[in-house]
């Protein structure tokens, strides 16, 4: 594997739990999956449907969204939307991302101050 292929994966793993989070904040709202995806790449957030899709189905398996088909309009869709449940979970992924965030920057600020 090349640097480039190093990186990517490296990248990848990085952003992996942090989608959870985006999705549970993101689904405040009920939103189909599709503009699921358009809105995290809105923010900056690399989404892509077929990643996406199964993330959705394994966090409704977990009691953490819910899911309601809307056929009213000219196609039907499938509606998410964070349950209570996942909003508890929200809030603890919330305050671990913050300690995990701010542990990274004392890890580095001290190395910086260390002079490494």
């Amino acid at each position: 594997m090349g640097k480039e292929e190093n990186f990517a994966s490296m990248e990848q793993e990085l952003r992996r739990g942090t989608v959870v989070l985006c999705v549970l904040w993101r689904l405040e709202r009920p939103m189909y999956g599709y503009r699921l995806v358009r809105s995290l790449m809105d923010k900056g957030i690399p989404a892509e449907a077929n990643t996406l899709y199964p993330l959705l189905r394994r966090l409704e398996g977990q009691g953490l969204l819910r899911s309601n088909w809307e056929t009213s309009g000219s196609k039907p869709r499938k509606y998410y939307q964070v349950t209570p449940e996942g909003k508890a979970v929200r809030a603890r992924l919330q305050e671990a991302w913050e300690a995990t965030v701010k542990s990274v920057r004392r890890a580095v600020v001290e190395r910086e101050e260390e002079g490494e």
